[in-house]
């Protein structure tokens, strides 16, 4: 199966692995899943590896974006750390 995942921003091989792993193949794949649920099953599908919040999820917005995970505008990136953390956004993030 080819991919064009490769040629998203953000989206090296390890990210591109582990998105393969749970039946992401594609940007369209990505766009119909989502960036947080698809880290979160990143996540359950490697319960004994850290996955970096900054490194996974903001980089999958960012790859929908073509932004580097960094670019990300700041509350973007409070409204789905609150989505992956089950909370309503509200006030400063916690540390990651």
């Amino acid at each position: 199966m080819t991919s064009d995942l490769a040629e998203l921003t953000n989206i090296g091989a390890t990210i591109r692995k582990r998105l393969n792993e749970i039946g992401i193949y594609t940007r369209a794949d990505l766009e119909r899943v989502g960036p947080v649920n698809a880290y979160k099953r990143i996540r359950r599908n490697n319960p004994d590896r850290i996955i970096p919040v900054c490194y996974y999820l903001y980089s999958l917005q960012g790859a929908l974006m073509d932004l580097h995970w960094d670019s990300v505008p700041e509350d973007m990136k409070d409204d789905l750390f609150a989505k992956v953390k089950g909370k309503r956004r509200g006030g400063k993030r916690a540390t990651r």
